[in-house]
């Protein structure tokens, strides 16, 4: 699939949960627990559009959240995909809280490989930034993966300003020691339409965007900055991912619709 602006569209981010088990300030609501959506679509219906999506040329899928390992049939959920012809990349975001007893049965489901998101090595400043969290089940989790062989591992540090604030500085040595990739996300805002490119990946450059989202209740969005949803449950799989297609704006713009745990991201 190619855009009006000549992107090749090859890339599809798919929220299985709206949940989460952190409170991160940056991405959590303001008040309230994050919210569980109604109806979220069911395993089979996210292997479908998978499917659809896979025929139209997608060939790198990753699951996101809320929190992936939430959802009970997430095995089921990566099996499906790691079985779409034509394939590349099979990946996950995720906390990596819940994630130590479940890397290796993801990784024989034919998961290849996961980014934990990871603000700070400081047990202390870890749990202020996600609202109570415990550093050791991250780091836990992240150990696990790279035993099960969810190689290359990423590292997700979101920053206020620079990769040289302290807790990301903390981030990137630790990366360093172990081998990993870190990747420094400069906090975003979707109201005022506030996003920057990330330091060590491609995110948030406009230009070589060639990515769509799914949301886990089944809609179709082109540009995290967009207020632009298309129903797969409304419209069927095939015409909701091709209306997202031609509608993908050359960048992004303020945003009212949806938040960074719903939509992924």
């Amino acid at each position: 699939m190619v855009d009006r602006y000549g992107r090749v569209i090859s890339y599809l981010r798919i929220s299985v949960t709206d949940t989460c088990n952190l409170r991160c300030y940056y991405c959590a609501p303001p008040s309230g627990a994050p919210r569980a959506s109604r109806d979220p679509l069911r395993a089979r219906e996210i292997a479908e559009v998978a499917r659809v999506a896979a025929s139209l040329g997608i060939t790198k899928f990753r699951i996101t959240g809320g929190e992936p390992t939430l959802r009970s049939d997430l095995p089921q959920i990566v099996e499906s995909l790691a079985e779409l012809p034509g394939l590349t990349d099979l990946a996950m975001t995720t906390n990596g809280t819940r994630l130590a007893p479940l890397a290796a049965r993801l990784r024989d489901a034919g998961l290849r490989r996961v980014n934990v998101s990871l603000d700070s090595v400081d047990p202390a400043r870890y749990r202020e930034i996600t609202g109570g969290g415990d550093l050791q089940q991250s780091l836990e989790g992240i150990a696990a993966a790279v035993g099960a062989g969810l190689f290359p591992l990423k590292l997700n540090c979101v920053v206020s300003a620079s990769a040289d604030e302290a807790d990301a500085r903390g981030v990137a040595a630790f990366a360093a020691r172990h081998g990993y990739e870190a990747r420094f996300i400069p906090r975003m805002d979707l109201a005022s339409g506030r996003y920057s490119v990330v330091l060590g990946g491609d995110g948030g450059d406009c230009a070589r965007c060639n990515r769509l989202r799914l949301t886990c209740d089944g809609l179709v969005v082109p540009c995290l900055f967009s207020d632009l949803r298309y129903s797969v449950r409304e419209l069927g799989a095939r015409a909701a991912l091709e209306a997202a297609v031609e509608h993908k704006p050359a960048r992004g713009g303020p945003c009212g619709t949806g938040s960074l745990y719903d939509i992924g991201g």
